[in-house]
């Protein structure tokens, strides 16, 4: 048997036996939702099957505020939207609490997207990721159902992008727009598993120039994209929440084994994640958002020469020379294999900058539209 069969075998084996404790316990399954996406044409449902304890089950999204909105996104709101999902999370809790979770794999689950009604079970790990075609949802922030066998119905919330809007934003989360060098091994462990899930630091000035982007276009979509694990849901919601980010759907991956190796990649999960956003929203030209510690220099570029009619802007914060080192171990920035111009020659515009406030001066001179 390979190592990494053997390990899935491992997880198998301990989280069955999990299961059997916290049920014996008085534990129940419960469906986590989190924020899903689509078009007018399909929408993607996420969400997780936990065992919880009845009295410690998460609070559910109310999704009032949203769905008053309309399809335009209230910024000043995101407050509302985060508050429950991250009830239990805000309470300055040890980040490695969130890792050791209990999923509940093969659940059979009911999502009922307005007439639409859907009979399918999570995967081995708990997750529900679900693409329905022919929803009928209006443009703006809605809701879909999902019961579980024997448990209780939970609203989860889907942003259906209007077929009129053009551009949308991806955003990545770690050095982009919370400083946590999380590439290092050793701070990996420290900022996720040790340090306070609410003593993140947030990087100047890149909220104020997302909200400002979405002031002057409300109906623009934001995406969250990370190779941080799904356990830190709550954690990030809080964050963004605390920091006045605008709102929109995280795509987060799964840190257990595959079949083919002990961890998944991460670059591979920004590209096939990119890739699917491109295929949901044909019409959409994207503004790609990262840093230079890492992959994103390299994702961005091979994508932009792959779809050159496809992303409109490149905006990557330039860490300093200590952030670099604690990123990757050396001062220097890691780099594309090709020059910015290249891109830039297709008719997509690179912009670099320390923080939100110095790309945001760049983005003045070169693309004024944006704030228009």
């Amino acid at each position: 048997m390979a190592l990494a069969d053997f390990a899935r075998s491992l997880e198998d084996g301990i989280n069955r036996r999990g299961i059997v404790k916290k049920r014996a316990d008085g534990w129940v399954p419960e469906i986590i939702p989190y924020a899903g996406y689509g078009s007018a044409a399909a929408v993607k449902i996420m969400a997780r099957a936990l065992m919880v304890k009845p009295k410690n089950a998460p609070a559910r999204l109310n999704l009032n505020f949203l769905l008053r909105q309309g399809s335009r996104l209230n910024i000043d709101a995101v407050r509302d939207f985060a508050r429950p999902v991250i009830q239990r999370g805000a309470q300055a809790q040890r980040g490695w609490r969130q890792f050791f979770t209990t999923q509940v794999g093969f659940l059979p689950v009911t999502v009922r997207i307005g007439k639409k009604i859907i009979h399918t079970r999570t995967d081995r790990n708990g997750y529900l990721d679900l693409l329905v075609e022919g929803h009928g949802l209006q443009p703006g922030w809605q809701e879909v159902n999902i019961t579980p066998l024997h448990g209780k119905c939970v609203p989860a919330p889907v942003m259906i992008v209007p077929e009129s809007e053009t551009t949308g934003i991806v955003s990545d989360v770690d050095d982009t727009i919370m400083v946590t060098w999380l590439p290092r091994p050793a701070l990996a462990a420290w900022n996720s598993f040790v340090k306070h899930t609410n003593t993140r630091q947030a990087v100047s000035g890149m909220a104020e120039l997302y909200r400002e982007i979405l002031a002057k276009k409300p109906d623009v979509p934001i995406f969250y994209l990370s190779t941080g694990a799904w356990n830190t849901y709550s954690t990030l919601l809080e964050f963004i929440s605390a920091y006045r980010y605008p709102v929109g759907p995280l795509l987060l991956t799964d840190w257990g084994p595959t079949p083919t190796g002990l961890f998944r990649s991460g670059s591979e999960h920004k590209k096939t994640q990119l890739r699917n956003l491109l295929i949901m929203f044909p019409r959409l030209k994207w503004i790609l958002v990262g840093d230079d510690g890492q992959h994103d220099p390299l994702i961005y570029d091979e994508l932009a020469r792959e779809h050159p009619s496809r992303v409109k802007i490149i905006m990557l914060r330039e860490l300093g020379m200590v952030e670099q080192v604690l990123s990757h171990g050396t001062p220097e920035a890691t780099e594309p294999s090709r020059n910015d111009s290249d891109i830039e020659r297709q008719g997509t515009l690179v912009v670099r900058g320390k923080d939100g406030y110095a790309i945001r001066e760049k983005l003045l001179g070169a693309a004024r539209e944006i704030f228009a």
